[in-house]
């Protein structure tokens, strides 16, 4: 490992630490976003569908919001001791409310002329959620998706204060690293949460419908959740 006070020079000169640390970090993030996708994406549709549950829908997301991942992690330590499924915990924390909200509002608010339509045609509840309302409310659900998952690889270097590992473990040790390994590290986070989120915006566009595409319905989670670039 090669120390320098040029991030750059410390970066090339250290591309395997980076690549091993820099997978430890997506490992994590991931497994964050597919919990939170499996727990919160559901329990939003089902409540947009039945259209109950808006205050609990909003009420979690602020609170979600509002708690502080370090202070997350710091209470996890006490209850799941340190390392991996402490931080994952945090992330599921920082991620679900987004998700949960983006997905509740995505089919609460589904147009209601298609619904009405499908309904008239004898369309079953369950044909209705599944033809009509998830294939219109899918690009925001996945914005959603998209936001949180920025918000977790950003958030994610706080891991190393649990033990979980990632590129943290290289931002906040500079008497290993020095200077220069810091501020490369920072800069590489940095660099790695926009191709996330342009990967993200490619497989939004993706996945939604080309008549949406071409009526300009793409929407961005912005108008529901504003983004925050704070590691809270």
């Amino acid at each position: 490992m090669t120390q320098t006070g040029d991030p750059f020079s410390f970066f090339f000169n250290n591309l395997s630490l980076f690549a091993s640390k820099t997978a430890a970090h997506l490992e994590l993030s991931f497994a964050a976003i597919g919990v939170a996708i499996l727990l919160a994406v559901p329990l939003g549709v089902w409540l947009g569908h039945v259209h109950r549950g808006a205050f609990f829908a909003i009420s979690v997301s602020n609170i979600g919001r509002a708690l502080p991942s370090l202070a997350v992690i710091s209470i996890g330590i006490g209850i799941l001791g340190i390392g991996f499924l402490n931080v994952l915990v945090a992330l599921v924390v920082l991620a679900g409310p987004v998700m949960l909200t983006n997905a509740y509002v995505a089919v609460e608010e589904a147009d209601p002329d298609a619904v009405q339509a499908a309904r008239a045609m004898g369309m079953t509840p369950l044909q209705v959620l599944w033809r009509v309302e998830l294939p219109l409310g899918l690009p925001l659900i996945f914005a959603g998706i998209r936001t949180a998952t920025v918000y977790v690889v950003a958030t994610a270097t706080l891991a190393t204060f649990a033990g979980g590992g990632g590129l943290g473990d290289i931002i906040v040790n500079e008497p290993t690293y020095g200077t220069g390994g810091v501020i490369a590290g920072s800069l590489w986070i940095v660099v790695l949460i926009f191709i996330v989120d342009g990967l993200f915006a490619l497989l939004q566009r993706a996945v939604t419908p080309s008549p949406l595409r071409r009526l300009g319905r793409q929407t961005r989670t912005d108008a529901l959740i504003e983004p925050s670039w704070e590691t809270t």
